[in-house]
């Protein structure tokens, strides 16, 4: 009964001014991924840029998940990965609105990547990434902006999980 109490009450607490705080970094996260993708889209779209020793910029399509995870030529599986990610962001938000403030903090974080990374999805039907981290012939994946802050949200709740105690 409580989920639905909840869901209830949270259109009351959609509008209140600390809310406000959290969309603005959500907006601001969602922003700065979408601005670094469009001038690696713009730039760096066939070429490959040097930048040191251990990072380039280097443009892929990832039609997967995180890290190019279940990537697959499958329509209908795209259309279903995409569907549930959608789904994930609705819970994401859902508890967004029932967490207390530090939470949210956490959960803005990961929803504003999130959203960059979906809106890609929905509209190129894959994330670019660019980041490629290396060392000699090692590459760790190659990611995005949004991404940095999906991992670093993750990070946090994990040990705040761990390690904080309520």
């Amino acid at each position: 009964m409580s989920l639905f109490n909840n869901l209830k009450e949270s259109p009351k607490n959609l509008f209140i001014k600390e809310n406000f705080y959290y969309f603005s970094l959500i907006i601001f996260i969602f922003l700065s991924d979408r601005f670094s993708k469009s001038e690696i889209i713009k730039n760096f779209s066939d070429d490959s840029y040097y930048i040191n020793d251990y990072i380039n910029i280097d443009l892929i399509w990832n039609i997967g998940i995180g890290f190019g995870l279940l990537s697959t030529n499958s329509s209908f599986f795209y259309n279903f990965v995409t569907l549930l990610i959608g789904i994930i962001l609705m819970c994401l938000f859902y508890f967004f609105f029932s967490s207390k403030k530090i939470d949210k903090i956490i959960y803005s974080i990961i929803i504003g990547g999130a959203l960059g990374n979906f809106y890609d999805r929905l509209v190129y039907k894959a994330v670019p990434d660019f980041v490629d981290l290396h060392y000699e012939n090692f590459h760790w994946f190659t990611f995005n902006v949004a991404d940095i802050f999906i991992t670093l949200g993750i990070l946090i709740f994990i040990i705040r999980s761990f390690f904080v105690k309520d």
